[in-house]
């Protein structure tokens, strides 16, 4: 990491040295674009060529130093990533001899008789149950002559329902409301609703 460190940070100076080759080219060029042919335009071309090497050459090394930077993170990278799955194989392995000690414990035929004397416990409990339910004292009846039994029922109460009104006929007192027993109906003058008029 501190390798990685101070590469960074050489490549940060370099970078800084061809930033300012850039503003000393720039002004060269500037002044060549002013100045006419001759010798002294030569000697500031000549200046500007020298300054455009030593970028080259800090642009060369700029590149070797985050390569060399990039390299070696991605050393550390792997370098963690082998450590990490070492780690995870050795937590995978110590937990596979735990559950093998762990199953080692566990009788599966006890479990299946165990499951099995369940399953006997229940079914002897409904029978239990079956028998406990049983009606005694009562006489063995036909489905069929009770279902005709409950059909004739059914009948006789719908005739009785519909016969009522003819019982009550029969109790309803005979005389106008209004007239005693002796006299005769036929002899009141009634209303439109069956009622005794009024004189």
């Amino acid at each position: 990491t501190d390798s990685i460190a101070n590469l960074d940070g050489r490549g940060d100076s370099i970078e800084k040295k061809i930033q300012k080759l850039d503003v000393e080219l720039k002004r060269y060029s500037e002044q060549m674009k002013k100045m006419r042919d001759g010798p002294s335009k030569n000697m500031v071309k000549q200046k500007a060529l020298r300054v455009l090497k030593q970028k080259r050459s800090y642009e060369n090394q700029l590149e070797g130093v985050r390569n060399q930077s990039f390299n070696m993170e991605q050393t550390n990278y792997t370098t963690q990533m082998l450590k990490d799955t070492k780690t995870s194989v050795d937590a995978m392995a110590t937990g596979l001899k735990q559950m093998k000690r762990e199953y080692k414990k566990v009788d599966i035929d006890k479990i299946e008789d165990l499951h099995d004397d369940l399953a006997d416990m229940m079914e002897d409990a409904n029978e239990i149950q079956e028998i406990m339910g049983r009606q005694y004292g009562m006489p063995d009846m036909d489905d069929a002559d009770l279902e005709a039994e409950l059909d004739a029922l059914g009948d006789e109460l719908m005739f009785d329902d519909d016969m009522s009104y003819l019982d009550e006929a029969a109790e309803a007192p005979t005389n106008v409301p209004g007239t005693s027993a002796k006299e005769d109906p036929s002899s009141t003058q009634l209303d439109e609703f069956g009622l005794p008029a009024l004189s």
